[in-house]
């Protein structure tokens, strides 16, 4: 009878004795485990799936090239294809995620909270007389074992929604902000495909010519070096010949590698596979005709208004403005206002649910005394939106004029040498003729042969340059070279859209 009495009066300790230990020993082994994490390094495996995956990713939905490539096309792909651009469009469309993510911050708080507890015993309590220090009530509970109980609430904080209010302006105007450093992107990458697009021309112009010469050259020092050798021939002649040959084949070489970068480049910009062949369109060669039939003032005017880099000045100093005025927002006193449904299961309750109404005021009094030198803060951060829009203004400006006089001076030189390259053509059919004849030694046929080239790759250069200032006019204006409703994903139809633009503009 007294060991019985024994176990049932020691059991309830052991076993909570028990489950003690057996919490503490969970805590450690979490904590051992949460501790024991290391860095892992990526396997061999894992690199070369994911260069492989990231190959496929590259080439992925790109329209197959069934013919030679026009400037619009070659503009067409870069746009489509351009990951440069694309990582531009991600982050507009982030921002536009964050502007609706910033508009749930204005809606009230809708909170649900669902709590559930088990005890392994009752949980009860005594009284005790503060007088006599008697108990005056026997141990009582008011608590069931298990207990479930949930609650739905609503509640709006008026500052905190005026301080959301004005943050998702903020974002509102970082989309338009997004917007503006995507145009810029375009432009550059539009301005960079009309460069490597008309050296790339060049060289697709006078790959085979360079080639062929190259061959005759090299075939003339063979022949020199065969002369030396059977000594036929003055040495100082035939090392003067070969001397002058070698000038030549490292001219031809010279021109070559510069222009065979420009069609790398190019396929870079449009996204093709490195090694991927591929050819242009090669346009007819003749004098520059396109004008700017706009006067100084028209294009300073337009440049102000329509340069991105000075509306993206313009939308970053009204986000600050909006900044200034949530932060005086933040200085007041926040007003809550809540709404609250409980349940309860606890039978022992007389009501196990209810509706509760509720008000809160609270005060950051700390903000107050920061409130001068966030002020500060805004306040020389707009100044410096200011200083920076002025100084972006002057450079706009210089660059309209700067733009303007280099097409000027680049037309001029495009006209001389156009005229020098048909000069020297003449000259050469003259030449072939006059060697033909066997009036003039094959040296002097080979050196005219390379002025040539010379003469039509740097005609082809100037005119490259020439397209390119006549381009960065408009960029210096500030105008779309796209239309602004290029929202189609059909090669052929963004191709026939950019042509229409152009050729209207």
């Amino acid at each position: 009878m007294t060991l019985s009495f024994r176990y049932q009066f020691l059991y309830p300790f052991t076993n909570m004795i028990a489950w003690k230990h057996r919490l503490i020993f969970l805590w450690i082994v979490l904590i051992i485990s949460g501790c024991a994490i290391q860095p892992k390094i990526v396997t061999d495996e894992e690199n070369k799936h994911r260069v492989s995956a990231d190959l496929i990713s590259i080439q992925k939905d790109h329209d197959p090239i069934s013919g030679s490539i026009s400037l619009e096309e070659a503009t067409a792909r870069a746009l489509k294809n351009n990951l440069e651009l694309q990582i531009e469009l991600t982050r507009k469309t982030l921002a536009q995620k964050q502007l609706d993510l910033k508009s749930y911050d204005m809606l009230p708080k809708l909170v649900i909270d669902l709590n559930y507890t088990s005890r392994s015993n009752y949980s009860g309590a005594s009284s005790r007389s503060l007088i006599t220090g008697r108990r005056t009530l026997e141990s009582s509970t008011s608590s069931e074992r298990d207990v479930f109980a949930s609650m739905l609430g609503m509640s709006l904080n008026i500052l905190d929604f005026g301080v959301s209010y004005y943050r998702a302006q903020q974002a509102a105007d970082n989309v338009l902000i997004q917007e503006e450093q995507k145009r810029n992107v375009i432009n550059r990458i539009v301005q960079d495909v009309r460069s490597a697009y008309w050296r790339a021309v060049s060289y697709e112009r006078l790959i085979s010519r360079m080639q062929s010469l190259k061959a005759e050259v090299r075939e003339s020092i063979d022949q020199a070096d065969q002369m030396k050798l059977e000594q036929l021939n003055n040495p100082k002649v035939n090392f003067t010949y070969k001397r002058d040959m070698l000038g030549i084949e490292r001219e031809i070489g010279l021109l070559q590698r510069n222009l065979s970068i420009a069609k790398s480049q190019l396929a870079a910009l449009m996204n093709i596979k490195p090694g991927m062949n591929f050819t242009l369109v090669i346009p007819e060669r003749g004098i520059f005709t396109s004008k700017i039939d706009l006067d100084i003032e028209e294009m300073e005017q337009i440049a102000l208004e329509s340069r991105p880099e000075l509306r993206e000045l313009f939308y970053q100093k009204r986000a600050n403005a909006k900044e200034t005025r949530a932060a005086i927002l933040q200085m007041l006193p926040g007003i809550e206002l809540g709404a609250r449904y409980n349940y309860n299961s606890n039978n022992f309750l007389f009501n196990g649910d209810w509706l509760s109404l509720g008000s809160q005021l609270s005060w950051n009094l700390i903000s107050i005394i920061s409130m001068p030198a966030k002020m500060a803060e805004l306040d020389t951060k707009e100044k410096l939106l200011d200083t920076e829009r002025l100084s972006m203004s002057m450079a706009v400006l210089a660059q309209v004029h700067v733009s303007l006089a280099q097409f000027g001076n680049i037309n001029e030189e495009y006209r001389a040498a156009y005229e020098f390259y048909q000069t020297q053509k003449r000259i050469i059919e003259q030449t072939r003729i006059e060697a033909r004849l066997g009036k003039i030694s094959r040296h002097a046929l080979i050196r005219e042969e390379l002025n040539t080239l010379l003469a039509e790759a740097r005609c082809d250069s100037v005119y490259s340059d020439l397209e390119n200032a006549y381009a960065g006019i408009y960029v210096s204006l500030g105008l779309d070279p796209i239309p602004e409703d290029i929202d189609s994903k059909d090669l052929s139809k963004l191709t026939a859209k950019l042509t229409e633009h152009w050729q209207k503009r």
